[in-house]
């Protein structure tokens, strides 16, 4: 026992000398992310009149990409008000969607007060009216479209019934109404004439600003605008007839060979080719194949196509082409069933690795723009799509 005591003594004399064990992290504050179900509902047809001139804005409630609920009086200490109507498919919306941002940008100072709506119910957007954008009118999809543009103004959405967009009346996205510090309507119309970006900076919009700023009279308060027509929920008639026309095309598949496949790379067509390797008994394959064929139906009357071929075995034709029937895939389908698959895996991309899916895009004369082995990220194929010079986002 004595001879333990200095042993003792030195780990207590240690242990004092020895740094203060470090103190607990403060907790983490936890950030509420706040969930807005979107429900998008049937609404009766009705005519719909614009906001006179004079009129006074009408109060709304509505969802913003921010997961807060915006209404006029939230705004009130502002000079004026600027309401614009936009939405994320419409190509004169996105070509405008800069000016509105520098426009944002340069008067907020004078307390000028901008809020975008987007008046477009879902349930009325066909997918052939999508081949500009990336994205769709959905909620979802505005949240996306405010933050990857880095907005600088609210977004609210409106299609679940129009309870806002019904009261005012724009006709087409965008639609731009102006109230000023009484919030009377003093202008509505377009923002300038020229939909090409780069060609004017929102001038109508900001004569008729600078003017009601000044106290004078707005020279012409009302022009007309340009734009896609307001998808008002009662257009939902389109889009059943447009599914079922495009249900009741027929589907065929065809064979082909390592050569054939090494034609369809070379693209010596005008269009942006996108080809899809996949086969029947590959769960990832199955489960992303629909939305090809969304792709198709998105971009597929502009300068691009899809084509899909299958990996099944021979023998298997029928059973591919049955669910590429079930699929509704009336597009360029394929069967690779002569040769060596290891052949083709080294004609489409010796980098590939042989599992599949896997998606390759070709634009003409055969440069590959884009390519993934195994399931892809929609969007970000949707926005390589988009951003091609082929396609692009506005006339």
């Amino acid at each position: 026992m004595l001879r333990l005591l200095p042993i003792l003594c030195l780990f207590i004399l240690c242990s004092c000398n020895a740094d203060p064990a470090p103190a607990a992290a403060p907790e983490e504050k936890v950030v509420e992310v706040k969930e807005y179900k979107a429900n998008p509902i049937p609404v009766e047809e009705q005519e719909v009149k614009r906001l006179a001139i004079g009129a006074d804005a009408p109060d709304f409630k509505l969802m913003g990409v921010d997961g807060e609920y915006h209404t006029l009086a939230d705004y009130s200490d502002a000079e004026m008000l600027v309401i614009v109507f936009i939405c994320n498919h419409c190509p004169t919306a996105q070509a405008y969607e800069q000016r509105l941002k520098d426009f944002t940008a340069d008067y907020k100072s004078a307390g000028v007060q901008v809020v975008a709506i987007s008046p477009n119910s879902p349930l009325g957007v066909m997918y052939n009216e999508l081949g500009y954008s990336d994205l769709d009118d959905r909620y979802e999809d505005m949240v996306l479209r405010a933050r990857d543009a880095n907005y600088n103004f609210p977004y609210l959405y409106d299609g679940d019934d129009h309870a806002a967009s019904l009261k005012y009346g724009p006709a087409a996205t965008p639609h731009t109404f102006v109230f000023d510090a009484g919030r009377k309507l003093r202008y509505v119309g377009r923002m300038d004439k020229h939909e090409k970006p780069g060609t004017l900076n929102a001038d109508d919009l900001r004569r008729a600003v600078d003017e009601i700023l000044a106290g004078k009279e707005v020279t012409t308060p009302e022009t007309k605008t340009f734009g896609c027509a307001t998808k008002w929920a009662w257009k939902a008639n389109y889009k059943v007839k447009d599914e079922q026309q495009w249900k009741d095309q027929p589907v065929s598949m065809e064979a082909i060979d390592v050569a054939g496949v090494q034609d369809l790379l070379k693209n010596n067509s005008d269009n942006l080719r996108l080809i899809n390797l996949w086969a029947t008994w590959c769960g990832p394959c199955v489960a992303e194949y629909p939305d090809f064929v969304v792709l198709q139906r998105m971009y597929g009357a502009r300068n691009f196509e899809f084509v899909s071929i299958s990996l099944d075995k021979p023998g298997k034709g029928p059973a591919a082409l049955k669910f590429l029937e079930k699929s509704h895939s009336s597009l360029t389908n394929y069967h690779f069933a002569s040769g060596n698959t290891y052949d083709l895996i080294e004609a489409i991309d010796p980098d590939w690795n042989g599992a599949i899916p896997y998606t390759i895009m070709v634009a003409p004369g055969g440069d590959v723009v884009y390519k993934q082995q195994a399931e892809v990220d929609f969007l970000e194929l949707r926005r390589a799509i988009v951003e091609h010079p082929l396609i692009g986002r506005y006339f």
